[in-house]
């Protein structure tokens, strides 16, 4: 095996042997995919929900046995967007499973391959399509998971921030949805998300067209002692050490979000040299240093908002978990307008992605933003 410089991936699939922990979650998910059934998957943000499922798709029993799709739907905000970037990656995937395969997507997925190209490098065939020719999202949607169903082996779709299907302005989605998938016996669904107030109510709402469709599993953070033994392991292999209140230090203050600590440390790695001691000092000075690095996007989203909801961000960030926000003493205490105004304000912040509501609280889903609003 090659020598990995840094130890700390926070981009792209993190390789098996640089994986933390997560053996409790991974069986659990792996039990439910090779037994037939849908997995909902939920978890805050950047705490590793896309590397757990990545693992578990590289693991022999999936792996050997399965074709794997991964779909992020973050960024979409209509059912055209959602069966463009559906049809691309099934497309794409498939592309790369031999000729025969090539002609059955090509054949089945026609209202989606009208503009196929071909790389010159590769010579496999790409999706040549843009959102504006998807001109019958339902009729193409149809033909993409009859796609799935004639894939000729066992499929598996994981649709990451599957929530987002709830902001779509058409109406119906989520029973147009569960209507195709109900019919299908070759493929299951991973629906994994961040907003995990919605989700339940998708998933365990009797009135919900997914009510009861899949087994739902909640991925934490990982335990502190874990990911401590994790981050000294990897120093010590590599010639280096580092001190347990710097890991203390900042598994706390972005309270055990896989992102930002993997962040940190891939940082204090790199600072840190060869049979020297990485201490609280310095992962506080690298902490500092990425809140001022972050001031001017900070700063730009802030200049977005309305004052209401700039006061009502801030009032979070300081409370850290906010409860009853739009109580008269919440109200009171941070000087805002009235529970009205609140109640707008809240609903935009959570439309944004900037709050995140769970257990009754809300906070700042960007755990490094909560800093920068706190300085």
């Amino acid at each position: 095996m090659s020598m990995i410089a840094n130890p700390f991936i926070t981009t792209g699939r993190v390789p098996k042997e640089l994986f933390c922990d997560r053996k409790e979650e991974s069986n659990k998910f792996l039990k439910s995919i090779t037994n037939g059934a849908n997995v909902v998957l939920m978890a805050p943000r950047r705490v590793g929900k896309t590397q757990l499922v990545y693992y578990c798709f590289d693991k022999p029993d999936i792996r050997d046995n399965y074709i794997t799709f991964f779909i992020d739907i973050l960024k979409t905000s209509t059912l055209q967007e959602f069966t463009y970037e559906f049809g691309k990656t099934v497309f794409n995937t498939l592309a790369t499973r031999g000729q025969k395969m090539q002609k059955m997507a090509m054949m089945t997925m026609r209202s989606l391959t009208g503009n196929i190209g071909f790389d010159p490098v590769t010579a496999l065939p790409t999706f040549g399509i843009s959102i504006g020719d998807i001109q019958n999202p339902a009729f193409s949607l149809e033909e993409i998971f009859r796609t799935l169903e004639g894939a000729g082996k066992k499929c598996i779709v994981a649709i990451d921030e599957f929530q987002q299907i709830t902001n779509y302005p058409e109406k119906n989605i989520e029973a147009e949805l569960r209507s195709h998938i109900q019919k299908l016996t070759n493929t299951q669904f991973i629906f994994s998300g961040s907003e995990r107030h919605l989700l339940e109510e998708m998933f365990r709402d009797s009135a919900r067209p997914f009510y009861n469709s899949a087994d739902i599993q909640s991925l934490e953070v990982i335990e502190e002692k874990k990911y401590a033994d994790f981050v000294r392991h990897h120093f010590l292999v590599n010639g280096k050490r580092i001190a347990d209140e710097a890991i203390h230090y900042v598994y706390e203050t972005f309270d055990g979000n896989t992102y930002y600590n993997q962040k940190t440390m891939r940082e204090a790695f790199a600072v840190t040299a060869n049979d020297t001691l990485c201490t609280k000092e310095t992962t506080e000075l690298l902490v500092k240093q990425m809140v001022k690095e972050a001031n001017r996007h900070y700063s730009e989203v802030m200049s977005r908002l309305a004052l209401p909801q700039k006061e009502l961000l801030y009032a979070i960030a300081k409370e850290h978990w906010a409860r009853q926000i739009t109580s008269g003493a919440f109200i009171r205490r941070h000087s805002l307008k009235s529970a009205s105004s609140v109640q707008s304000s809240i609903k935009k912040l959570l439309e944004m992605g900037l709050v995140s509501f769970e257990s009754g609280s809300y906070y700042i889903a960007d755990q490094l933003m909560g800093l920068w609003l706190k300085e």
